[in-house]
This record gives structure tokens, sequence and C-alpha cells, in this order.
């Protein structure tokens, strides 16, 4: 077939531009030949899904960044290294070589809703509900608004308190012997205690592990308060924290070995990693920008 007799009828459903780029690209000693284009552009193909899309030096960053559990999201947001699709793209490539990668990755499963279910507790006296609190808690415009709620294994009575800052996202966790009011607000406390300067508010579920609610307002100078019953999205911020959380500690966990110092790094592992919400600012970045500020707005 000749040269214009094949542009004739290659032009019928193709646009001009197309046909410019397919002769510059696949042409041979000044004449495109189709079944020579052909071969090219297959060989062209398969070249290029050799490629890496990724050079040596940034996988290694990212590798780091994965196992320091970050997810392609927050890596991709915070250093620009790779867009977070080529970096789940090497994810799969690497499990496809056997590697451990996507272990690393945070894995979501679809929570069962509760309806109608009564388990028992009785009320809380003195409740305060969530409505009631200052407008400014909703705004997440300050430091010290904190959501709680306690996490526990499959089995065992030793629990985990878990308090997340609305603002910041800080999360901070507290082991506890048992479920009982006084551990609990025992754990409550001595968390927070150093903090007292930065806890205006604490919003919790209706557990009755929170019955001394009034005693740990008092020890920590602020206002305690409930969110609805089996309403965990009025404490969002705390059950996302938690949901992270449990990717160290698994409901078959035994809780009684637990440490504080294994709580304290699980908290660094969350409190480092950039969050898209927060600009890929860490938690901790933005709850100590907000400590220096009021601070400085205090002297």
């Amino acid at each position: 077939m000749s040269k214009g007799s094949y542009t004739v009828q290659f032009t019928d459903s193709r646009a001009p531009s197309t046909i410019s780029r397919e002769l510059r690209r696949n042409q041979h000693a000044a004449r495109y030949r189709p079944d020579h284009a052909q071969r090219i552009s297959e060989h062209r193909r398969t070249q290029a899904s050799r490629r890496p899309r990724i050079d040596a030096e940034r996988i290694g960053q990212i590798e780091d960044l994965l196992r320091e559990d970050f997810s392609p999201e927050q890596i991709a947001g915070r250093t620009g290294l790779a867009s977070h699709a080529s970096i789940y793209r090497h994810i799969d490539a690497d499990q496809k070589r056997g590697g451990q990668l996507f272990m690393h990755l945070r894995k979501r499963r679809r929570k069962r809703r509760r309806r109608g279910v009564r388990d028992g507790r009785g009320q809380l006296t003195h409740r305060r509900s969530w409505t009631q609190r200052p407008s400014v808690v909703e705004q997440r415009s300050r430091i010290g608004d904190w959501e709680l709620e306690t996490i526990r294994a499959s089995h065992g009575k030793g629990v985990v308190v878990s308090m997340t800052e609305r603002r910041s996202r800080l999360h901070l966790l507290a082991y506890s012997p048992d479920g009982t009011a006084e551990n609990v607000r025992n754990a409550i406390v001595q968390r927070l205690g150093g903090l007292r300067h930065a806890v205006h508010t604490l919003t919790a579920d209706n557990g009755k592990e929170f019955a001394d609610h009034r005693l740990i307002a008092a020890c920590l100078q602020s206002d305690f308060y409930f969110a609805d019953p089996y309403c965990p999205w009025q404490r969002g911020s705390n059950e996302n924290a938690n949901g992270l959380t449990r990717q160290y500690l698994p409901r078959q966990t035994d809780f009684s070995t637990i440490t504080d110092a294994h709580l304290r790094w699980i908290e660094q592992r969350l409190y480092n990693r950039p969050r898209k919400i927060l600009g890929f600012k860490t938690p901790l970045e933005v709850f100590s920008e907000e400590v220096l500020n009021s601070v400085a707005n205090r002297s």
C-alpha cells in the first residue's frame, strides 16, 4: 500500500494531529510502513513497562516512610516524592515479588452498626450532653478539647483509654488494669495531668467506666460531656484515631502485657504522621504550635 493511499484511509477516522504524531514517531527511512510501525510501537510499550516510574533514590525514601507506617497519601502530600497512585503501584509490585511493604498499610474494615442493642450499663448520673458544649469546641479553633473512649481486647480485663485532641488530632493512650471507674479515672488524670493547661473539655462515650467524670473534671479543671448512646460519630476524631490504634493493638492482644513504653511508641507513630486534614502537618506539630502561641499570648 502506498503512503498516499494509506494516509487517505487513515485520515477517515483520525485527527490530523494524531496522524502527524504517528508518522513522526513510527516512520522508517522517510517512509511509513504499517507493519514496521506496529513492531516499533509494541517494542516501545514493552520497554515502557520495564522503566521504573520512581528512581531508586526516591524509592528508598518512600519505602523508609512506608515502614514508619506513613500512608501513600501522606507521603505524597508531605514530600512530593511521587503521587500516591504511583506509590500504591510500587507497593503492589513489591507484594507480587514477595515483599512486605503492604503490611504497613492500614487495613480498613466495615464496622457493624448496632441496632437497638442495649448492654444494661445503666444511666450515668449528672450527665451533661455534648450539645451543651461551648460553640468553640465544635469550631476546633483552639487546643484543649478532648474526646475519650476505652479500647478493649477480645479477652481479659485490661483496657486502654484513648484520648484525642480535636484541633490537632493528637492521640494519647493510657493503660488501666480494668474498666472500673476508679482505675480509668486515675489513668486519664495521670496521662493528661501534665497537660492541664491544654485541657478545657472532655467528651466521652456512655460507658460506666466514666462514672467518675465529675472527679476527672475537678482534677483537670475542665468540663466533662457525653456523646449520645450508640453515636460514635459525635466523637469522630477519637473514633478515627482508635481505628489507627488498632493497627498496633488488634483485638486478640493480651492487654495485660502492655507497657507504658509500648503505648508511648504507638503514640509517637501516630502523632508524627502527616495528616491531610492538617495540611500534611503532623498532630504533634499542630499541637506544639498552638501551645506555644497560647503561652505567648498569655505572657
